[in-house]
């Protein structure tokens, strides 16, 4: 399927042409250490590479050096962060300490001293992770997995269906740190790719992931330095399906790290200190830090899941402990000022499309909103399964009301899904169902372009082009007495027939040309020149002013509803994106063509074409 072909698949059937033409413009002990994964490409080399073209002959490949002796009396735990000249995972003779290496048990930071050695106060369940620093590279695993962190819990996770942590028993002689120099990570210029809710709930929909988004990712090569972070919900529910679902990360050309999400935890165990151990063990910690060019990406664990007898998987708040919470003051006390703090999670710290809902934002975000006073920020989220691009200024009711933030300190972004509407809606040729998010965007993933400290975001649709930025419709008073009719039988309804057919009772009770500008926000504009005519300012739905959501089919996105309401999803009955020109009452019969300009906050354009029909 070509691109326009693509296009009108999202569309109902009707009389539309579009025309994309976007313009976008320790000291090493003597003990016998762990196996380790055989060396990659010289570390020279390495330094001088500048893209993933050829990642998967070159990755530094291995993981962290445990050294034990025996001790069972520890209580403390130690090691070096050091550089691995000749990529064995083992800090030999002559590979010197990497000195000024934050490392972290979960709770207290430390930095290297000038060997780059570290020591750290020993809890009884933790994971002690070092932050990657620019100019060098943690391992990755065989499937590109990061391998920078050592999960401490000696007597093993209590028993949980999906197993949890194995028995790591007493703490080692020695945990050493190796990493790489790369001139990836010491690049000034980053591309950080950001994955939500991959969510796979059965192997089909693993096999819908890999032929999707992930094939995608296969073809660039522009991310090896920063990466891919999947920011939760890796699985939805069986966490059995964490190894087949963790092997999509081998398709990458760059390391990947990920975080839970709600639908991520043992839902079996008994206290919170346990309830993402299937994760820890599978995917690595659940909170942690690393730096690539000069931005800080710092990744929290925002899902706190009560343990309670038969909890369920909808039992979660969106919340963080006082434990992480000192973990990221230390990290940010720690962190230089002229680096651009990347802050991401899975439930958002705040987003527009549950902005009346507190279970869905995190409960302490003013208290993160002062420890990152003064800094240049952007911050990310998943879990909504929409995409949203909130500036600083933004305000809404249900933030003030329920967490009394009057307007947003910094970028707020709602990466949305590799899984859009899990998986939901009819088949397309490329093997994988539409799955329209909730909001009308596209499944697909989000990159920050990163040019020392200055951040533009950008979303890629799955199988699609860099230029694919909306859609267009029109939103007409037959549709909206459709949308009443049927908006509780999603997956259940007729086609919404001849839906780019306008008649004249149409266009004297309103209707509007509709325009959903995915990655549009607060300073983006959206144009229209109708019939190659003088062009005219669309108006926005939401104006963020403080105003709550704007829900129904006035203002829904056409496009996107017609294929829910008929092939099941969700309903995009609002959105923060969406943009409308009420069409004039006096248009004549027979086609007209209107031209839509959107540009972004950036200043980036982005051009499509939409023709419908005026009936006598």
């Amino acid at each position: 399927m070509n691109h326009q072909q693509r296009k009108r698949a999202r569309l109902t059937a009707g009389t539309l042409a579009i025309v994309a033409a976007a313009t976008l413009g320790a000291s090493a002990a003597t003990a016998a250490p762990s196996s380790s994964t055989g060396a990659g490409q010289a570390p020279a080399q390495r330094a001088a590479q500048q893209d993933g073209a050829d990642w998967q002959e070159t990755a530094y490949r291995g993981e962290v050096e445990v050294v034990r002796d025996g001790r069972t009396d520890r209580e403390t735990v130690s090691g070096a962060v050091f550089e691995d000249k000749d990529e064995d995972s083992t800090q030999d003779s002559g590979e010197p300490g990497v000195p000024g290496v934050k490392v972290s048990n979960g709770r207290e930071v430390v930095t290297t001293d000038g060997q780059g050695r570290y020591e750290l106060p020993v809890e009884d369940n933790m994971t002690v992770f070092v932050t990657q620093p620019r100019g060098y590279q943690v391992p990755v695993d065989e499937d590109n997995v990061a391998q920078f962190s050592y999960n401490h819990l000696p007597e093993g996770s209590p028993e949980l269906r999906f197993g949890g942590i194995d028995p790591t028993g007493a703490v080692p002689a020695a945990l050493n740190f190796p990493l790489a120099k790369s001139g990836l990570t010491q690049d000034p210029e980053q591309h950080c790719l950001i994955g939500g809710d991959v969510q796979t709930y059965t192997e089909e929909q693993v096999e819908f992931a890999r032929t999707g988004v992930f094939a995608d990712l296969a073809e660039r090569t522009d991310y090896a330095g920063c990466g891919a972070l999947f920011i939760g919900d890796v699985v939805g529910d069986d966490l059995s399906l964490y190894p087949k679902t963790r092997e999509l990360a081998s398709m990458l050309n760059g390391p990947a790290r990920f975080l839970p999400g709600n639908h991520d935890m043992d839902f079996d165990a008994t206290e919170r200190e346990h309830s993402t151990d299937t994760f820890r063990a599978n995917l690595g910690p659940g909170y942690y830090s690393y730096d690539s060019g000069k931005a800080h990406v710092v990744a929290l664990s925002t899902v706190d899941f009560p343990m309670k007898e038969n909890a369920r998987p909808g039992d979660y708040n969106g919340s963080i402990d006082e434990r992480q919470l000192e973990w990221l003051r230390n990290d940010i006390e720690n962190t230089p000022e002229n680096k651009v703090i990347v802050l991401a999670g899975h439930v958002p710290l705040l987003d527009f499309a549950d902005e009346s809902s507190k279970k869905h934002q995190i409960d302490q975000v003013k208290e993160i909103y002062e420890i990152l006073e003064g800094r240049e920020v952007v911050t990310l989220g998943g879990h909504t399964h929409s995409l949203e691009n909130l500036r600083a200024g933004d305000s809404m009711a249900g933030w003030k009301e329920l967490f009394g933030v009057d307007e947003l300190p910094f970028t707020h972004i709602t990466a949305g899904a590799i899984s859009g509407d899990w998986y939901n809606g009819r088949m397309l040729e490329g093997g994988y169902p539409e799955a329209v998010q909730r909001d009308g965007a596209m499944p697909g993933v989000l990159t920050l372009d990163i040019k020392n400290t200055e951040v533009t975001e950008r979303f890629t649709v799955r199988g699609a082009d860099e230029d694919e930025q909306m859609s267009l419709s029109v939103n007409t008073p037959r549709y909206r007495d459709w949308f009443e009719q049927y908006k509780d039988q999603r997956g259940k309804a007729p086609a919404f027939e001849n839906a780019l057919q306008v008649s004249r009772a149409d266009l004297a009770d309103t209707t509007w040309l509709t325009t959903n500008f995915w990655m549009g926000s607060t300073g983006s504009t959206v144009e229209v020149s109708l019939d190659g005519g003088e062009a005219t300012e669309a108006t926005r739905t939401q104006t963020l002013q403080g105003e709550g959501a704007l829900v129904g089919a006035e203002y829904s996105d056409p496009a996107a509803v017609q294929q829910q309401l008929v092939h099941g999803g969700s309903l995009a009955d609002r959105s923060m994106h969406l943009w409308q020109l009420e069409l004039p009452a006096d248009l004549a019969a027979g086609e007209h063509t209107a031209r839509v300009t959107a540009t972004d906050v950036h200043g980036r354009e982005f051009t499509e074409e939409i023709t419908f029909e005026v009936t006598g």
